[in-house]
């Protein structure tokens, strides 16, 4: 939903809506829904719950932030997914949104070593089902005062990390010794392979792939309306539930309020404003410049929740080397109208067998603004 695009389809009028109260565009800022980010690491002195502030800042399908915990037992945080934050349609197996809660886990375990507590983890105690997650814990993570526990350097990065959702520039390379460096910040969670490329050729291939399985998905009645059902439009919807895909500031509330951009005009594929919005995604599969994967040999829930973990270090480490970066995830997913495009991608970038859990572009663009989060209390089940 890009900007630019719609100010050429709309003109001026938009833009005189907008500014024409320069107090009123102040306050459209949902700084409620910002404050997990302003309030991490300084809210709480009890270490879980120091930890866990960082925690929830954790990237995540759909912003669906999945993650409830237990802190019944003393030094002890048990895991679960609120089920209620699946994506059946999109993500019909929860494979993504375990990838999500390995992203958790990983940030947590950095929050707390930088505190000096040690974190060992014990995934899935009770046992899992591949093909759908349920109530059983998704891991049990003991704390322990560990003075020799070092800090993770890539926990510096945590307040920048951003997911970078629009047009990259064109005329800056990302260079092989970035791709390597951002390779080696995998700490070895797990049995995963990653792979990047700059390769003109190749990050063309990727860039059609992508873009075709980008359109697929929007194209697509019943995936499209998964995400817009979790569109957020304006500071109050994204105050009310900071979660899903937000929509914030003058110009959306704007937009909003003239008729010209809310759920049933995003369902609506025959409008200007979706095909606008289409051409945005587009332009942004069609500027990425280079690409990175990871692998794992199975596709356990094992595999998806270290995949997670993995990825939080890669999301730093672009950071950390000012990158930006896209989840570009809608290859991957395993529902049946994206079966030719998974069976592509698989080919391209896993031709030996596994299973491509993560795929994203990689580029340099502006800087974009933090996304919503609940506070740690509304994750707690039990304190």
């Amino acid at each position: 939903m890009n900007r630019r695009k719609f100010l050429a389809v709309l003109g001026g009028g938009v833009i005189v809506a907008a500014g024409a109260g320069a107090a009123w565009v102040g306050t459209r800022t949902p700084t409620k829904a910002l404050a997990p980010w302003d309030s991490a690491g300084a809210t709480y002195d009890e270490p879980r719950r120091r930890a866990l502030s960082y925690a929830i800042l954790a990237p995540n399908p759909h912003n669906q932030q999945p993650w409830m915990v237990d802190l019944s037992a003393p030094n002890e945080v048990r895991l679960f997914v609120d089920t209620t934050r699946l994506l059946p349609h999109t993500d019909p197996f929860s494979r993504q949104i375990t990838i999500g809660l390995g992203c958790f886990l990983e940030l947590m375990r950095m929050a707390a070593a930088a505190d000096g507590w040690r974190v060992d983890i014990s995934p899935f105690p009770n046992g899992f089902d591949d093909k759908a997650l349920d109530e059983r814990p998704i891991a049990v993570a003991t704390f322990t005062e560990d003075s020799a526990v070092a800090r993770d350097p890539l926990f510096d990065q945590v307040m920048d990390r951003r997911s970078l959702k629009e047009p990259f520039d064109l005329i800056r390379p990302v260079s092989t010794d970035s791709l390597k460096a951002v390779g080696a910040s995998l700490s070895g969670n797990g049995d995963i392979s990653f792979g990047a490329t700059n390769d003109e050729s190749k990050v063309q291939s990727l860039r059609d792939l992508t873009r075709d399985a980008f359109e697929i998905e929007l194209l697509t009645p019943h995936t499209l309306k998964e995400s817009v059902d979790l569109f957020r439009i304006g500071r109050s919807e994204i105050e009310a539930n900071p979660d899903g895909i937000d929509f914030s500031g003058a110009f959306f509330e704007s937009l909003n309020a003239a008729g010209l951009f809310n759920r049933e005009v995003a369902l609506d594929t025959t409008t200007t404003s979706f095909q606008q919005a289409l051409e945005g995604m587009r332009e942004n599969c069609n500027t990425a410049m280079a690409h990175l994967w990871t692998v794992t040999p199975t596709n356990t829930r094992l595999d998806q929740l270290a995949a997670g973990r993995e990825w939080l270090r890669i999301n730093l480490a672009t950071t950390a080397a000012g990158i930006g970066l896209q989840p570009m995830s809608q290859a991957l997913q395993e529902y049946p109208e994206m079966d030719a495009q998974y069976r592509k991608v698989h080919a391209m970038l896993a031709p030996n067998g596994g299973t491509i859990q993560m795929l994203c572009r990689l580029g340099y663009g502006p800087q974009v603004p933090r996304s919503p989060r609940w506070p740690l209390e509304a994750k707690i089940k039990r304190a």
